[in-house]
C-alpha cells in the first residue's frame, strides 16, 4: 500500500499524488524555490482569502516583472548607439593633403592648332567642322581674336592621328603648370616648391597635391599661424578661356578650389573643395577629428580588413573613392573607355567621345548617384574641421612694392595673387567615437534588478528551478528503467526498517513528490507499517 508521509514541519501529512501532472510539476516547483510569498500560497493551513491575496499580489509583480523584460529586450534589439566626444593631445600631429586645382582647365594662350583642331569644340572654341564659334569670338579682344583666326587657319594642316592627341596629354601640357602658379611656399617656416606637388588629375583637370604621399606624410609639432602651410599663387587670369554661354562645364569663377582632405582618400574637389579669391590672404585653421562609426546591425558603416582591396586602384576604401569608382563604372559601360580623373586601367576617351558620351554620362551618374551608387560611410574616417577667415592684399603701402618684385603692374597683383595659410589650431585632434549603449550585460542586470525589486529572485532561483526539472526527470527515467526489472520477493515477517534508497527500490511509490522535498528545506519523516493480514509476534 502507499506510504503515509509525514512532514516535520507545521505537522502537515503529505501523501504523493497518484500521477505526475502538470499542476503538481507546478506546484512542486513553487514549494521548491525560495522566491518570497510562494509558501503563502501553497502551503495547505493558510486560509483561502490569505492565499488568494497573496497570489494577486505574486501575479501583479510577476505581469510587472514581464513588462519591464519586455520593453528592455525590445531596446536591445533596436540596437540603440551613442556619440561620445572627446579632446585629446599629441605631440605632432600628421599635417593633411592639400589639393590646388585652377578652375580654369586649360590655358588659352598656350592652344597649339592640333589642340585646337583636336579639342576646339570640346573646349566651345569651334564647331563640328572645325569652324570658330562666331559668338566666341565677339567676347575676345582685337588681339586675341586674330591671333585665334590664324590659329584656325587648317589651310595645308595634316590633322593628327587619333592617338597622337589623347585626353591626358592635353590636360598635362596645357594646365595650369605649379611651375608658373606657385609664386612663394613654406612649410613650418621653411621653403618648399614646385616639387613637393604631386600633379593629380579632377574634373577640373590638372591640379596638384601637397603632402598626398600617406607612406611618408609631413608632421606638425606645433599650432598656430606660420606652423603650416603657406603659400603664394598667381591663378593667371589672362589665360583663361572666354565664356560665351552656359554649360555644365562652365565656371564664371576666378581663384584656386582647395581640399583639404586625408592622405587615404583622393581629391573629390568639385564638391568637396571650397573657394580661395585672388586679392585676399586666406587664412584655414584646421582640427583634425577621428570618427568612429559602428558597423550593422548598430550602424551602417563599412568596415575595413586588413590587406583587402575594397576599390580597385585604390588602397583604402573611402566615400569619395567609391563615388569615383561608381561613376567609371558607368562611363564605361555606355562610352567604352574611362575619363582623365577616373581610376583603373582602361583606355581614356578621346575628345569626340568625351563631347558625344562621357560628359553626360557623367552628368547622369552624378545625378543619380544616391540610387545609383552604393557608397557607406568608411568605420574609421579623419577629416578637418575648417574656420575660414581672409583679410585683403595687397594693401596700398605694398602694392608697388610686389608690383616692381615680382614685375608686373598693380592691377595685375590685385586681381591674380592670393595668399593661402593652413594650419592647426593647436596640437589636438577631436575624437568622436560611436557606442553600443545597450548591451546583453545591460539586459540581464536590468532584467536581474527588477527579479529582485518585483518578486524577489536572482539567478540562483532560476538555476534552483532547473535543478528541480532535472532531478524530475531523472526520477522518471529512473523509475521507468525499474518497471523493466523483475519484481523482488518481499520477505514475509515483522517490521522492517530501510533506508531511503533501499526504499525506493522496494516500494516503487505512485509519484515523485515524496522524494523530492529537500528543496522546501523540510525534515522528512517516514515509517514503514506492516500492511494489514500481518499478524504481530512481540
Amino acid at each position: 500500500m502507499p506510504l503515509p508521509l509525514a512532514c516535520c514541519q507545521d505537522g502537515e501529512v503529505l501523501t504523493p499524488p497518484q500521477d505526475s501532472s502538470a499542476p503538481q510539476l507546478v506546484v512542486g516547483i513553487l514549494r521548491a524555490t525560495r522566491i518570497p510569498g510562494l509558501h503563502y500560497m501553497c502551503t495547505r493551513p493558510q486560509s483561502r482569502l490569505r492565499r488568494l491575496l497573496w497570489s494577486l499580489a505574486f501575479l501583479a509583480s510577476a505581469g510587472l516583472l514581464a513588462t519591464g523584460a519586455a520593453d528592455r529586450l525590445h531596446h536591445l534589439l533596436s540596437r540603440p548607439v551613442h556619440t561620445r566626444a572627446r579632446l585629446a593631445w599629441a605631440p605632432q600631429l600628421r599635417f593633411p593633403a592639400v589639393t590646388l586645382c585652377n578652375p580654369n582647365r586649360a590655358r588659352f594662350l598656350h592652344l597649339t592648332k592640333p589642340d585646337l583642331y583636336s579639342v576646339g569644340e570640346w573646349l566651345g572654341l569651334a564647331r563640328e567642322n572645325h569652324s570658330l564659334v562666331p559668338e566666341m569670338l565677339a567676347v575676345l579682344g582685337e588681339d586675341q581674336r586674330a591671333w585665334l583666326t590664324r590659329l584656325a587657319n587648317y589651310s595645308r594642316f595634316l590633322p593628327p592621328r587619333r592617338s597622337e592627341r589623347t585626353m591626358q596629354s592635353f590636360f598635362h601640357r596645357l594646365g595650369h603648370q605649379i611651375e608658373d602658379m606657385l609664386v612663394e611656399c613654406r612649410f613650418q617656416g621653411e621653403r618648399c616648391g614646385p616639387q613637393h606637388f604631386t600633379p593629380v588629375y579632377t574634373r577640373y583637370g590638372k591640379c596638384y597635391t601637397f603632402n598626398g604621399d600617406r607612406r611618408n606624410p609631413r608632421v606638425t609639432r606645433q599650432g598656430g599661424m606660420g606652423n603650416g602651410l603657406e603659400i603664394m599663387l598667381d591663378i593667371q587670369q589672362e589665360e583663361y578661356l572666354p565664356i560665351w554661354r552656359e554649360t555644365n562645364e562652365t565656371s564664371f569663377e576666378a581663384g584656386i578650389r582647395v581640399q583639404i582632405h586625408s592622405q587615404d582618400e583622393p581629391p573629390y574637389i568639385h564638391q568637396l573643395g571650397f573657394g580661395v579669391s585672388p586679392g585676399f590672404q586666406t587664412f584655414v585653421s584646421c582640427q583634425e577629428q577621428r570618427l568612429t562609426y559602428l558597423p550593422q546591425p548598430w550602424g551602417n558603416c563599412r568596415a575595413s580588413m586588413q590587406g583587402e582591396q575594397m576599390l580597385p586602384g585604390y588602397d583604402t576604401y573611402s566615400i569619395a573613392a567609391c563615388r569615383l569608382q561608381c561613376e567609371k563604372e558607368a562611363v564605361v559601360q555606355s562610352c567604352h573607355c574611362r575619363m582623365v580623373h577616373m581610376p583603373g586601367n582602361e583606355s581614356i576617351c578621346s575628345p569626340n567621345v568625351y563631347i558625344e558620351c562621357a560628359d553626360h554620362t557623367l552628368d547622369a551618374a552624378v545625378e543619380d548617384s544616391h540610387e545609383r551608387c552604393s557608397c557607406p560611410t568608411p568605420c574609421n574616417l579623419t577629416r578637418y574641421g575648417k574656420e575660414i577667415s581672409m583679410v585683403r592684399i595687397p594693401n596700398k603701402g605694398s602694392a608697388r612694392y610686389l608690383a616692381r618684385k615680382y614685375n608686373k603692374n598693380e592691377t595685375y597683383i590685385r586681381e591674380n595673387f592670393l595668399v593661402l595659410d593652413i594650419f592647426f589650431e593647436a596640437l589636438n585632434y577631436e575624437a568622436i567615437e560611436q557606442k553600443k549603449a545597450y548591451d546583453l550585460a545591460g539586459l540581464l542586470g536590468d532584467i536581474g534588478g527588477q527579479m529582485g525589486l518585483f518578486i524577489g529572485a536572482s539567478i540562483l532561483t532560476i538555476l534552483e528551478i532547473l535543478d528541480y526539472i532535472y532531478e524530475v526527470i531523472r526520477d522518471k527515467v529512473s523509475r521507468v528503467l525499474r518497471r523493466s526489472r523483475p519484481p523482488l520477493k518481499k520477505p514475509s515477517g515483522s517490521i522492517a526498517t530501510l533506508g531511503l534508497e533501499e526504499m525506493k527500490d522496494q516500494v516503487p511509490l505512485q509519484g515523485w513528490t515524496a522524494w523530492r522535498l529537500r528543496g522546501q528545506g523540510l525534515g522528512t519523516c517516514l515509517q514503514l507499517r506492516q500492511g494489514e493480514g500481518t499478524s504481530s509476534q512481540d
